[in-house]
């Protein structure tokens, strides 16, 4: 018989402590090994929280579709807000300015419009921490009228490049958007060094577009991985708010390959308030992003 050790008030067997022991000792040399590889994404994982949305400048009662747009934002605060659409001229103070600082925010506004004139019309960054760096580019051809910006900014200690865009709808062959999107490509090479990089706005494309075949070989979108399965057609995911245009997803968030990981994203101001009245012609976009580990993406 095996000598017995005393356990809380009761004997064990030698050769069942010895069995535990080695038990433990496995356990161990499993969690030293998992070390070497990535781990899961948990929900402790850094994340990033973005919402874009078409602002549809000033029309239908600007006023109070911004008081329902700032409720919204307001209550998600997300940590950046991509703006298109944004308008200012002499009695209209810049949208995406108002909105920063009514919601304590910073914003960054791009338009090519020249800055002293009173009316300009484009694209804004809003981030909750100060840009470390910004700038922006006129896509290709110029006489499409549309520009890109470009935020780098710190969110939970992480750096991050947040782009905006606003692509060409007039040219229905799509040529315009495929120099767009590769002038757009060269400008984020161009900046975003080795920080993960976002892309987002209105696409004025369904996301199957061949245009955007370049976009897809670098970038996930977003919504779609959070919702696998969904047909390009399927309007129960349109962004295009069907009570002013035909129905159709052109509002989305592309993350970096490799640089996020388990995505989240729904639609947002997808309802009219009390009295009937819409946020936007388009709906609005909310995605999460949870940082890739750091060893995973730099891998």
């Amino acid at each position: 018989m095996s000598p017995a050790f005393a356990q809380r008030g009761r004997t064990v067997p030698r050769a069942v402590l010895v069995r535990r022991i080695a038990e433990c000792l496995i356990g161990a040399t499993l969690l030293v090994l998992t070390g070497c590889v990535s781990r899961p994404v948990g929900d402790d994982t850094p994340r990033l929280e973005i919402v874009t949305l078409n602002l549809w400048h000033d029309r239908e009662d600007w006023p109070q579709r911004q008081a329902m747009i700032e409720a919204e934002l307001r209550r998600l605060q997300p940590d950046a807000i991509l703006l298109q659409e944004v308008l200012q001229d002499e009695a209209l103070p810049n949208q995406a300015t108002t909105l920063a600082r009514r919601l304590g925010y910073h914003a960054f506004f791009v338009s090519v419009d020249p800055v002293g004139r009173a009316r300009r019309y484009g694209n804004a960054i809003l981030t909750r921490a100060p840009a470390t760096q910004r700038g922006f580019r006129r896509l290709d051809p110029h006489e499409a009228y549309r520009i890109a910006g470009w935020v780098r900014t710190t969110v939970r200690g992480r750096q991050v490049n947040l782009y905006v865009v606003h692509l060409d709808f007039e040219d229905r062959s799509g040529a315009t958007r495929a120099r767009q999107i590769a002038d757009l490509l060269s400008f984020v090479d161009a900046t975003q060094g080795d920080a993960p990089t976002v892309i987002g706005g209105d696409f004025n494309v369904t996301a199957n577009a061949p245009e955007l075949a370049r976009l897809r070989e670098r970038f996930d979108d977003a919504y779609a991985a959070a919702h696998p399965g969904i047909a390009v057609e399927d309007i129960a995911h349109a962004t295009l708010n069907p009570r002013f245009n035909p129905p159709a997803r052109i509002d989305r968030v592309y993350a970096g390959k490799g640089a996020f990981a388990r995505p989240e994203a729904r639609r947002i101001l997808d309802a009219p308030d009390a009295q009937g009245r819409w946020a936007s012609d388009h709906y609005g976009v909310w995605t999460r992003l949870r940082f890739a580990p750091r060893e995973s993406a730099e891998r």
